[in-house]
Order: structure tokens, then C-alpha cells, then sequence
């Protein structure tokens, strides 16, 4: 499955916004330390290009000014490297031991009474995200702590 540059974006800007960033995932998932390094990234990078940019021109003079743009560049890479890889990553198919317990987890709160859409054959971390949400969202703590 193919996704263009801007498809990614959007599918890992749309990941961040759904994974639950909760202490009892961050053993199992690296979800949570991407989103936090590329949030704090999305708020602190661009400033930083343009400081560092400016600084360098600044300092070493205009002929120093494609060195300035790279590093700024480079600078205003690093928030869109997280979205990258938190889209990659979003589309993904769950490896079978996760699969299993993503279906064990829905069938869990289907019985709790929980309104959810049909259990995917093939889910993708991006339906994992979804369901661990609405369980974190709609479910209380003895219940969600039973599976970690």
C-alpha cells in the first residue's frame, strides 16, 4: 500500500492525535517517547532554524548563508522525520502476538458492553491506537489494568 509524502504526514499527524500516551504503554510501544520527542520538536524547531540561521549569518557574514539554510533546514527536518515515521508506522499491520491480543482486548470490551466497530481481520497499529483509546477513554482503571 503506497502512500505519498503528504498521505503520511497526515496519517502520522492523525496517529499522534489518537495513540493514548499513558505510562503503562510505554514499556510495550515506542509510540509514546515518538510522539513526545516530535511534539516537543513541532514546538521548538522551527524557532531554532530560524535562530540558528540568523545567528550564523549574523556571525560569519552572507557568504555563509547556503550553510545557514542547510542547518536551518536540517533543523526544520526533525518534527517532520516524527511525522514520518509515526504514519509509516500508523499503517502498519499488527505482528500476530499484538493481534492477538488487540482481538482479546476488543472481544473484552465488547462484553463490558463497550460500542465499537467490527474487529479488523488484519488491524494495522492505527486500529490498535483507536481501540487502546476508547478502552483508556471509557473503561476504569481495574479494568485497563488487568492488561498490563
Amino acid at each position: 500500500m503506497a502512500h505519498s509524502f503528504t498521505d503520511l504526514l497526515k496519517d502520522g499527524q492523525n496517529y499522534m492525535v489518537t495513540w493514548p500516551v499513558r505510562k503503562e504503554l510505554y514499556g510495550y510501544f515506542p509510540e509514546a517517547r515518538v510522539i513526545s520527542a516530535t511534539r516537543f520538536s513541532l514546538k521548538v524547531m522551527p524557532p531554532m532554524a530560524v535562530l540558528v540561521t540568523g545567528v550564523m549569518v549574523n556571525t560569519l557574514g552572507w557568504e555563509y548563508l547556503p550553510q545557514a539554510l542547510a542547518i536551518g533546514a536540517f533543523f526544520l527536518s526533525l518534527p517532520l522525520q516524527g511525522l514520518l515515521w509515526l504514519g509509516h508506522r500508523s499503517n502498519q499491520l499488527l505482528p500476530p502476538s499484538i493481534r492477538h491480543w488487540y482481538l482479546d482486548i476488543h472481544r473484552k470490551m465488547i462484553t463490558q458492553g463497550c460500542q465499537l466497530q467490527a474487529a479488523k481481520s488484519r488491524p494495522r497499529y492505527i486500529e490498535l491506537a483507536r481501540l487502546l483509546k476508547t478502552a483508556f477513554d471509557d473503561l476504569d482503571k481495574v479494568f485497563t489494568g488487568q492488561w498490563f
